[in-house]
């Protein structure tokens, strides 16, 4: 049922200065593959095919990725490399359709949702953050959509995160129902540890009905000036369910210099032309403390 993702990718990117000067971050790649493309993989894998991305300046590289090269898949057809010429046509598959709306002010993660309302309609639909790595088996996404399929109910991605972290997240309290959900009550942005309701965090996958839209235009803008998104879940929680689904897998929060070296290690370790050398080196620089 759910066949429409939203992906914000409007930020600047400023903790990745200066790469990000003149780069969207979300083209930042782990191992050989931009962040970008593992979110719209998973949805892809998800059944999701219609990906409408929310952007800003300096994010022209994103479109360029999700177009056809005619001179690069030309020249890699000339020179026999069909590994190569599969692996950039499977980028974008024939049945996935790719649509770009601008977010022309920096009013926070709300209102880029918002910005998708006309090319959502009345359909329920995914939200994915691309700065979160999320990966599990089934994807998580995948995971979700199975959910959604049997309760209808929005549904937000949480992890458990340690109390004195609750002050960098979106925290939910609910009551705990079976299969990881939890039926959400209340929702808080960014609490500090001495009153954080619990320790489940929102995590960067969303579905949500179009009701949200609803909210998300009423809303007064808060914090920062921006339109929050927590804020129209809870005005949300007052009369539609709203569930939490504490997912199965890994994420790394690659919005950051630690996550994103995380994920480059733990992903090339896996990788199948460099993981087995990539361990060997690895392995001999920890053991001889080498730097």
């Amino acid at each position: 049922m759910i066949k429409k993702a939203v992906f914000p990718i409007a930020g600047m990117g400023t903790r990745f200065l200066p790469a990000t000067k003149a780069s969207a971050k979300e083209m930042l790649p782990i191992v050989d593959k931009p962040l970008i493309q593992y979110a719209v993989e998973e949805a892809y894998s998800a059944g999701i095919r219609q990906m409408i991305f929310v952007t800003g300046r300096a994010k022209r590289s994103i479109e360029d990725h999700f177009d056809t090269s005619y001179e690069l898949e030309r020249e890699l057809e000339l020179a026999g490399k069909e590994n190569l010429l599969n692996m950039v046509r499977a980028i974008i598959p024939t049945d996935m359709s790719c649509t770009y709306v601008r977010q022309s002010y920096a009013w926070g993660l709300g209102h880029a949702v918002l910005c998708a309302k006309e090319l959502i309609g009345g359909d329920a639909f995914a939200v994915l953050l691309p700065d979160d790595l999320m990966l599990g088996e089934p994807p998580i996404l995948t995971q979700m959509i199975n959910h959604y399929n049997l309760n209808r109910s929005n549904i937000l991605a949480v992890q458990n995160v340690a109390l004195e972290d609750t002050n960098q997240y979106g925290i939910v309290d609910g009551q705990v129902l079976d299969n990881g959900l939890v039926d959400v009550v209340n929702i808080v942005e960014k609490p500090s540890p001495d009153i954080a309701p619990s320790t489940l965090a929102v995590a960067g996958r969303y579905i949500f009905n179009a009701s949200i839209f609803e909210e998300l235009k009423n809303i007064q803008r808060g914090v920062g000036g921006e339109i929050q998104l927590t804020d129209a879940i809870a005005r949300l929680l007052t009369y539609e369910k709203v569930l939490a689904y504490r997912y199965k897998g890994r994420r790394y929060d690659c919005g950051n210099k630690l996550g994103f070296l995380q994920a480059n290690v733990d992903l090339g370790l896996k990788h199948s032309q460099v993981g087995e050398d990539f361990s060997t080196w690895l392995e001999h620089r920890l053991n001889f403390n080498c730097i």
